[in-house]
């Protein structure tokens, strides 16, 4: 297992973020953490780069707990911006480069042609839908064990999303890499998941196979969360 969550429990003062969660992430795998807004799912993806730790329970990556140092092992697609304004595309990726000795040059060299990033723009004046590709260029060309998205569509055009479903798929190194994706916006990235992952107000309240839930129960993944969440509230 590349990630393992044993009985994890987060809290912020009062309010419980997670409650007593178990999960193992495999390498070779896609997973959707699915749920609205304020459900945990961005809070799981912190404690798995040990951007925050938990206040009971363990993290693991690769057999080892989490700590500030496995950001070396994880790229993290945070829905917040942290570009400098002031450089160009050419000079964000290389300054990413000099961050992170897993950091693929050619890598990024062949996405930015992907996704028709200009090298010689400035951050400043990329359009929202450009700043999502630069963000995912720089995800995507560090070879690490395991690749987190936060909320990778927010506010993107379709036509946006398409191109970066097209190259999570073109970029993935599905035998030695683990693909997590935190997201409200289930239907956009159904044709991706191997498994899904139903969050609701800081509890796990389902775990399913793609495959099963589409031959076995004639389901989609958006149907399935419904039934789901519905159930969840009528108990």
């Amino acid at each position: 297992m590349a990630i393992v969550l044993e009985n994890v429990s987060k809290s912020f003062g009062k309010k419980k973020a997670l409650k007593n969660i178990n999960l193992s992430f495999e390498k070779g795998r896609i997973y959707g953490l699915l749920g609205p807004n304020g459900s945990g799912k961005s809070t799981m993806l912190k404690l798995m780069t040990g951007l925050t730790f938990p206040t009971n329970g363990t993290v693991t990556l690769n057999g080892h707990p989490v700590t500030r140092k496995s950001s070396e092992q994880v790229a993290y697609l945070t829905e917040l911006d942290m570009f400098y304004d002031v450089f160009t595309v050419r000079e964000t990726v290389n300054y990413m480069a000099s961050q992170f000795a897993d950091f693929n040059i050619e890598k990024a060299k062949e996405l930015l042609q992907e996704l028709t990033l200009d090298p010689t723009q400035k951050v400043r004046s990329l359009s929202k839908g450009n700043r999502g590709r630069l963000k995912l260029v720089t995800t995507l060309s560090r070879d690490t064990d395991a690749i987190l998205l936060d909320e990778p569509f927010s506010g993107l055009d379709p036509m946006v999303r398409d191109s970066i479903i097209n190259s999570l798929l073109k970029y993935i190194d599905f035998e030695n890499q683990v693909l997590i994706i935190a997201t409200h916006e289930i239907t956009e990235i159904e044709s991706l998941l191997d498994e899904a992952i139903a969050i609701h107000y800081g509890t796990v309240i389902g775990q399913e196979s793609v495959e099963t839930l589409r031959e076995e129960q004639g389901l989609s993944v958006l149907q399935w969360f419904k039934q789901i969440s519905r159930e969840q509230g009528e108990g």
